[in-house]
This record gives structure tokens, sequence and C-alpha cells, in this order.
């Protein structure tokens, strides 16, 4: 399998999701403490948003170093595992 394509269609799908995510919480911030409750099971009751420039851009560099790697290792264990 190659990678690139995977890679580059994952990285798209989570820039995607990523800035619809940010979006949808800086406009309604309510939904974080659903999101956080129901989603992953934990209290979102920290008392601090941030809502940044800086923030949108380093969670967006993360969660594409982290699918990045979930690609990587995707395409790896298909081509080993027949």
């Amino acid at each position: 399998m190659n990678f690139k394509h995977p890679l580059k269609v994952g990285l798209a799908w989570t820039s995607i999701v990523y800035v619809v995510c940010f979006a949808g919480v800086a406009l309604f911030p309510a939904l974080r403490e659903s999101f956080m409750k129901y989603g992953m099971h934990t209290d979102a009751a920290l008392g601090h948003n941030y809502i940044t420039i800086g923030s949108f851009i380093g969670g967006l560099i993360i969660w594409n170093i982290i699918v990045a790697i979930g690609v990587w290792l995707f395409v790896l264990l298909s081509n080993k595992i027949k």
C-alpha cells in the first residue's frame, strides 16, 4: 500500500474536523462541556477557554502529527499482515 495517499486523506480529514470543532467551540462555548462529558467521559469545568490563533495552529499541528503516526502504523500493518 502506498503511504502518501492515505497520509494525504488522513491529514485532510483531520484538518477539516479540527477546523469545524474549533469553530464550533469558539461560536458555541457550551458545546465544550457536552463534548467533554459525553465524548471524552470527563469534566470540562477547568475554568479556561483557549480560543486563540496560537491554540488553533498548535492544536492543528499536534492532531495532524498524531494522525500521520496513525496512518503510518496503519500502512505498515496493512503491508505486513496478509
